[in-house]
């Protein structure tokens, strides 16, 4: 193995999860250099050695105590104002970047685009990932391109929002083809003509005082929503929101609706209807309850907790658990946002 790689080995990462479960790397590299990356490739060894690319593990949950693969834990750092449009304002990000930190950044330049995103925890370099999103805003919406290191070439190339293939909760590099791929740097195209983006009811109205809303002021409010409906990783374990709104036909909602009119939905552009997950989870009776030392966040539905001490495997029979109760009353079946290991 390359003798300049500082890699390590059993090394915990109870702090580099967002859940806090209790696990150890059986090969662990911090990668500070893209160069590191091409080493990597270039050694056969370790070329052949299933990954695990870690941000700041957020979306993640690991199912073993020992994760048998090499542990890049992304930490290439930087951001800077790097060219303009004439419509936009371009900024970059480093993959190892915290994602809150860089909004608070681009705020601070007085540029707007990624206020309703907020608070979100993770990193840059993982926000194109799961195209995250939050208060009717996603990645997508305004990103330019990123670098990534492709691992079956050996080289660097940029990708444009087409060749990322952005969904829901989900790009390229969530499926088979966009495996080998790392995310090294990210660039966004902020606009120059902003204007608050208020679709969600509960934004919209913690801002209904002011007359013309800045990005710091619905960034405010993004902040002090997500903290009052949402745990704090550093205080309770958890990922975030565990499972996908899922998209039913049009037929299949109006036949819930039949039943439930109270059923929170919205209609999407290809006429099927996106079903508000934490309402079906919350009618299921699970708001509050846990399984052994996993559970279901009192204020939020959609969100699993460890209570302290809980393993992965504890987790996922909660989610499992959840996702048979939900299918059995609504015939729909949930699906995870975090990543399995």
């Amino acid at each position: 193995m390359p003798a300049d790689l500082p890699l390590s080995s059993d090394v915990p990462l109870d702090a580099f999860n967002t859940f806090r479960i209790p696990a150890r790397a059986r090969r662990y590299l911090r990668v500070t250099d893209p160069a590191q990356l091409a080493r990597v490739a270039a050694d056969p060894q370790l070329a052949a050695l299933p990954r695990l690319v870690l941000g700041g593990g957020s979306n993640l949950l690991i199912a073993h105590d020992e994760v048998d693969a090499l542990v890049l834990h992304m930490g290439l750092a930087g951001k800077d104002i790097v060219g303009e449009t004439p419509d936009a304002i371009l900024v970059r990000a480093r993959a190892g970047e915290n994602w809150h930190g860089f909004v608070e950044w681009t705020l601070a330049q007085g540029l707007g685009g990624l206020e309703n995103m907020a608070l979100i925890p993770g990193t840059v370099g993982a926000s194109p990932i799961q195209n995250i999103g939050a208060y009717g805003a996603e990645v997508k919406d305004c990103f330019h391109a990123l670098t990534v290191f492709d691992f079956a070439t050996g080289t660097t190339r940029t990708m444009d929002a087409a060749a990322c293939r952005f969904g829901y909760r989900d790009s390229v590099f969530k499926h088979a083809e966009g495996r080998a791929l790392v995310v090294l740097d990210v660039t966004f195209a902020l606009p120059r003509a902003w204007t608050p983006n208020l679709r969600y009811a509960e934004l919209a109205q913690a801002v209904q005082g002011i007359a013309a809303p800045t990005p710091r002021q619905v960034a405010d409010a993004v902040i002090a929503i997500r903290r009052r409906k949402l745990p704090d990783p550093a205080e309770i374990g958890n990922a975030g929101s565990f499972f996908k709104n899922p998209v039913v036909s049009r037929d299949h909602c109006a036949t819930l609706l039949a039943t439930w009119p109270d059923l929170v939905h919205h209609a999407q552009p290809d006429g099927s209807e996106k079903l508000a997950a934490g309402w079906l989870i919350d009618r299921c009776g699970w708001k509050g309850k846990h399984l052994g030392r996993a559970g279901v966040y009192p204020k939020q539905a959609l969100v699993l907790v460890n209570n302290g001490g809980a393993t992965g495997a504890e987790i996922m029979a909660l989610a499992r658990a959840i996702q048979d109760d939900v299918e059995a009353r609504f015939g729909v079946r949930l699906e995870p946002e975090p990543v399995l290991v």
